[in-house]
């Protein structure tokens, strides 16, 4: 898997220190992706939750190295 750059901030919070806060653009990508995984409820099962996981964070990365291009 292709390591990127630090992804920014989804919905950044600044506090005090003046630095963004909260979940990562990429973490916001791979959770966007994963209900594309299940069709319903019935799909979601122990053995494939790792990889629906992995597999949604190749798709985040593949979209943050999209928006660089």
């Amino acid at each position: 898997m292709n390591k990127m750059k630090i992804s920014p901030p989804a919905y950044p919070t600044y506090l005090a220190d003046n630095m963004a806060h909260g979940m990562t653009l990429r973490d916001y990508f791979a959770a966007a992706a994963m209900p594309l995984f299940f069709d319903n409820e019935d799909s979601i099962t122990e053995n494939n939750l790792m990889w629906v996981a992995k597999f949604a964070y190749e798709l985040a990365d593949q979209m943050m190295q999209a928006r660089e291009e």
